[in-house]
């Protein structure tokens, strides 16, 4: 058996894993009031430490490994946790392991769930992901660029004098409200939450309308952008683990896009989704049978331990990644909209979307189909390549076929730079894009043609250009095994067809820094 413990943050938490799971026990920290403090959460965990292990700990020689939570969370309370499970590896005389607390959600959720390879939402208090696993480590596709969705949602209840954790008492108040309009903010596969969460503190409507509203356009986020990493990745699984993933509505609301889209949706028990010491035991253990353990010098702890840092050495497949073959003609579907691809022409037709507040969804189709033909027009009139508009209606575009390879499927670096040349171009005429993925680049001889425009704006700011190409750069690593070298040349274009790439490339920077816990 692997014993297990768990402290990044609220919850400090054992198990002993075995077969199955064999033990658990939490102890969690509830501030007095406000948020978390990582120093008396740090305190919290050293007073309740011998209790807890002392309860999972009736077999201490059947042990084989101690695995403690590495990072990402807060430095007191790791450095906590580390020193108790470096204490029991010598104690017992047996390895130790440290596991990433994002892959440890990850691994428990397939393992609970039986699912084999699927996208993932983990929606947590500090973290909100979209992941894929390819060549060993699970692959970023999307990510807040600001706070994650449970520390949004305390944030807002505390505003509002409500107690900690803010999720469960807004989830019941927004039951029993109406939705009300707030900021939805989606940059290709990120999301960022701080503009909605000072919206809805600064409303003047109901609490019950507000909770509803902030729910529903938050959730309404997380599942697009997971449904536009379903689409792009081509894969049939959806994983949704955190402690947020809790949460009835968004559980309803991803199982709808699953189900609407044919792909598989499942959660886990709810005692294996908020931080818990059983995914870490059993992170461990499989750690632990393909021999990843650490030393003692080895074991300092990482508050900015990322997911896609970790090689996944106990999984032997290399992942799949665009498994379908690309349309040909016919009907296609995006994570938008449903493409009829003719011979001479494209029909694209928003759908409706089951998962989102018919208030909201109405507003989103009409404004992005609105914003697509616009701004495809004007880029074309700026000499970017993009196809040719022929009508439009309030949820339908008809335009010119493209023929040509999608440059997810053709992914080569001479190609990347004629997409580098097209995006530069793009910005040069004031134009960000808003979802610069390789599924909507089409490879035309020589020339990188544009496509989907429907999260497009015209900005003067270097914020939407960097934001583009770090949407682009996270593709490219996320489905990519050369990414650098791609990354490279399409860098070679952008800056040949854009005097102003140098700071764009140094905002993209920044935003990246963003996502990293700093």
């Amino acid at each position: 058996m692997v014993l297990g413990l768990e402290g990044t943050a609220w919850n400090l938490s054992a198990a002993l894993f075995g077969e199955g799971l064999v033990a658990l026990h939490s102890a969690p920290y509830a501030p007095p009031a406000g948020g978390i403090h990582p120093r008396e959460a740090a305190q919290h965990h050293a007073s309740m430490m011998k209790e807890i292990v002392s309860r999972v700990l009736t077999e201490p020689e059947r042990v084989r490994a101690v695995a403690f939570s590495q990072g990402p969370g807060l430095g007191p309370s790791l450095r906590t946790v580390a020193t108790a499970a470096r204490a029991l590896s010598i104690a017992l005389g047996v390895p130790l392991i440290g596991v990433n607390h994002c892959v440890a959600h990850i691994e428990i959720g397939r393992w609970a769930t039986g699912f084999s390879d699927p996208i993932v939402l983990y929606a947590s208090g500090a973290n909100t992901q979209v992941l894929g696993y390819l060549g060993g480590r699970y692959r970023i596709f999307g990510e807040t660029l600001d706070i994650g969705l449970g520390n949004a949602i305390d944030k807002f209840a505390r505003s509002h004098g409500l107690p900690y954790p803010g999720g469960p008492a807004v989830e019941r108040l927004a039951r029993r409200g109406e939705y009300i309009e707030l900021p939805y903010t989606v940059k290709g596969m990120d999301l960022a939450f701080s503009g909605l969460v000072s919206a809805a503190q600064d409303s003047t409507a109901a609490l019950e309308d507000v909770c509803n509203g902030l729910q529903e356009t938050a959730f309404a986020m997380c599942v697009e952008v997971t449904e536009r990493a379903l689409a792009h990745a081509d894969k049939g699984e959806v994983l949704l683990v955190g402690g947020v993933g809790a949460n009835a509505r968004l559980q309803e609301m991803l199982g709808l896009m699953c189900e609407d889209r044919g792909a598989a949706f499942a959660v886990p028990d709810r005692k294996f989704l908020g931080d818990n010491g059983a995914m870490i035991a059993y992170t461990g253990k499989v750690m632990l049978e393909y021999g990843v353990t650490l030393s003692l010098e080895e074991s300092r702890v990482r508050p900015g331990y990322r997911p896609d840092e970790v090689d996944i050495v106990w999984r032997a497949e290399p992942g799949e990644i665009f498994a379908a073959e690309p349309h040909e003609g016919g009907i296609a579907r995006g994570a938008e909209a449903v493409v009829e691809i003719r011979e001479a022409d494209v029909v694209k037709r928003r759908e409706s979307k089951r998962y989102r507040n018919p208030r909201l969804d109405r507003r989103l189709i009409t404004e992005r189909t609105r914003a697509e033909a616009r701004l495809i027009a004007a880029a074309r009139r700026a000499g970017v390549p993009t196809p040719v508009i022929r009508d439009i209606t309030t949820d339908t575009i008809v335009m010119e076929r493209v023929a040509g390879e999608v440059l997810k499927y053709a992914t080569t670096p001479e190609n990347v730079a004629l997409a580098g040349d097209a995006v530069g171009k793009l910005h040069a005429a004031g134009i960000a894009h808003g979802d610069l993925t390789t599924s909507n680049m089409i490879i035309r001889g020589d020339q990188c043609v544009l496509i989907d425009f429907g999260l497009a704006s015209t900005s003067p700011e270097v914020e939407a250009r960097g934001v583009d190409l770090h949407v682009l750069f996270q593709t490219l690593e996320s489905t990519t095994e050369n990414s650098a070298d791609l990354k490279a040349a399409f860098i070679e274009g952008y800056a040949g067809a854009f005097p102003g790439a140098g700071e764009v490339l140094s905002r993209e920077h920044e935003v990246e820094l963003r996502g990293r816990y700093l």
